[in-house]
C-alpha cells in the first residue's frame, strides 16, 4: 500500500475509534443534566442516584473521547500537511473556535461538576451540568461545520494556491454543515437512549434497582423514539442536498449506473464496479431513487457511467454503508414503539429486555457506517471539487505511516480495553446509596 492509502487507513482507524465515545458524550450529558434537574425540582433521591450512576459512565466516556480526539487532530500536521496548508485558513479558524470556546468551557465546567457536589447549591450544580452538556454539543457543531465545508466548500477564494476565507457567515450557514448537525446530534441522542435502555434492561432482568432503572428506561424510551424519528426526517433532507452537491455519492449509495428518469431502487443488489453494473438486482422499485434524491418520482438521476472513473467513490463500500445505516435507522423507531406497547409490563417482558440489551451496539454501528458513507462517498476528494485526497497527503515515507498506524492500533486497543472495562465495572456495581450532599 502507498502512503495515501496508509494515511487514510490511519485517519479512519483513529476517527472511528474516537467516534465510539463522542456521540455518547453528546447525548448522555443532556440526559444526565435532565436527571439532575428532576432531582432539584422534586427532591427525589432516586433521581440523584440516577444522576450519579449515569454521570460516572459519562465521565469515563468523556475522558476517553478527549484522549483520542487530541491525537486525531495531530494527524492534520503529520499525515495531511498539504491539506492543512491548502485549507488551514478556513478549517483552522473553525477548529480554533471549537477548542477555545466550546471545548475549554466544557472541560472547565466538567471539573466544577465533579468536585462541586459539596461546594455548590443543588440548583447551581445542576446548572453546571447543563453548561457542560451545551458546551459539548456546541463543540460538535463547530466540528460538523468544518466537515460540512469539506463536503461542500463555500465562502472562499483561491489565492496563492490555497483556499482563503472570504465569507465567514457563508461557512457557518453552509446548508451541508447545518444538515449534518441536524442529523448527527439527534443520532447521538438515539445512541445515548439505547445505551441507557440497554444497561437498564440488564439490571431489570436481574431484578435489581428496579425503581432507578425503570425510570431510566422510560426516559431512554421517550428520547429514543423522538430522536430516531428526527434522524429519519433529517436523513431524508440530507439525501436531497447530497443529490444537488455530490451526485456521485448518491449514485454510489444505490449502485445506480445509468442516468435515467424514474430511477429505481432495488431491494437486493450487488455492485460490480469492474463491469459497471450490478451482479444482482432483485425487487425493483421504480422511481424510488428519484424520489429519494429529488422528492419527485419522475426526476432524472445521474448514473455512475456519466461520472469520470477517477471521480467516482468506492461503490461497494458506499453502497453497503448506506444500506446498513438505513436498515438500522428503520429498526430504532420500531424497537421504541414496541417499548411503549410493553412499558406497563416491562419486568414481565423479558424477551424485550433481552432485545434492548443486545441492541446496545446497533446505534454505534449505524453512526460509524454513516460516517463511512459521508467520508468514503466523498472520495476521491478531501475537499469536494477542489482538492483530491492524493494531493493532500504529507510527503513522508510509507514506513513512517505504517509504524504509526501499528502504534495507533496498539495504543487505542489498550485504551479501549481499559475504558470499556471501567464502564462495565461501573455498570455491574450499579448505583450507590449516598447522601444528597455527597
Amino acid at each position: 500500500m502507498d502512503v495515501v492509502m496508509l494515511s487514510r487507513l490511519q485517519f479512519a482507524a483513529a476517527t472511528m475509534f474516537h467516534f465510539l465515545f463522542v456521540p455518547l458524550t453528546l447525548g448522555l450529558s443532556v440526559l444526565v443534566a435532565y436527571m439532575e434537574t428532576q432531582y432539584v425540582r422534586t427532591g427525589d433521591e432516586t433521581y440523584l442516584r440516577m444522576t450519579k450512576f449515569w454521570g460516572k459512565l459519562f465521565l469515563i466516556n468523556f475522558a476517553l473521547g478527549v484522549v483520542t480526539g487530541i491525537t486525531l487532530e495531530f494527524q492534520f500536521g503529520t499525515n495531511w500537511s498539504r491539506y492543512s496548508v491548502y485549507m488551514g485558513d478556513i478549517f483552522g479558524s473553525l477548529l480554533a473556535i471549537e477548542a477555545t470556546l466550546a471545548f475549554f468551557l466544557e472541560s472547565t465546567f466538567i471539573g466544577v461538576w465533579i468536585f462541586g457536589w459539596k461546594k455548590l447549591s443543588k440548583k447551581a450544580h445542576a446548572i453546571v451540568m447543563w453548561v457542560v452538556a451545551a458546551a459539548g454539543n456546541i463543540s460538535a457543531v463547530w466540528i460538523l461545520l468544518a466537515n460540512g465545508w469539506m463536503q461542500h466548500p463555500v465562502g472562499y477564494t483561491i489565492r496563492n494556491g490555497r483556499a482563503e476565507l472570504t465569507d465567514f457567515l457563508a461557512v457557518v450557514t453552509n446548508k451541508f454543515g447545518l444538515l449534518e448537525i441536524a442529523h448527527m446530534i439527534p443520532s447521538a441522542f438515539v445512541l445515548a437512549a439505547f445505551f441507557i435502555m440497554g444497561i437498564s434492561a440488564w439490571h431489570l432482568l436481574k431484578k435489581q434497582h428496579i425503581e432507578i432503572f425503570t425510570r431510566s428506561f422510560n426516559i431512554g424510551l421517550v428520547v429514543g423514539l423522538v430522536s430516531s424519528l428526527v434522524v429519519a426526517l433529517t436523513g431524508d433532507l440530507h439525501a436531497v442536498h447530497v443529490t444537488e452537491t455530490q451526485p456521485a455519492k448518491l449514485a454510489a449509495m444505490e449502485s445506480h449506473w445509468e442516468t435515467q428518469a424514474q430511477a429505481p431502487i432495488f431491494l437486493v443488489a450487488l455492485p460490480d464496479e469492474k463491469n459497471e453494473r450490478n451482479k444482482i438486482e432483485i425487487g425493483r422499485l421504480p422511481g424510488l431513487l428519484s424520489f429519494l434524491g429529488h422528492h419527485d418520482v419522475n426526476a432524472t438521476v445521474t448514473g455512475l457511467k456519466d461520472i469520470p472513473k477517477d471521480e467516482r467513490p468506492p461503490v461497494l463500500l458506499t453502497f453497503l454503508s448506506f444500506r446498513t445505516m438505513v436498515a438500522l435507522g428503520t429498526l430504532f423507531p420500531l424497537l421504541t414503539i414496541i417499548g411503549f406497547m410493553v412499558r406497563k409490563n416491562l419486568l414481565e417482558s423479558r424477551w424485550y429486555l433481552w432485545t434492548m440489551l443486545l441492541a446496545i451496539p446497533l446505534p454505534y454501528l449505524a453512526i460509524e457506517f454513516g460516517w463511512v458513507l459521508a467520508e468514503v462517498g466523498r472520495q476521491p476528494w478531501i475537499v469536494y471539487g477542489l482538492l483530491k485526497t492524493s494531493d493532500a497527503v504529507s510527503p513522508i515515507a510509507t514506513s513512517q505511516v505504517m509504524t504509526s498506524l501499528v502504534g495507533f492500533i496498539l495504543v487505542y486497543g489498550l485504551l479501549g480495553i481499559t475504558g470499556f472495562f471501567l464502564m462495565a465495572k461501573a455498570v455491574v456495581e450499579g448505583p450507590k446509596l449516598e447522601a444528597s450532599n455527597a
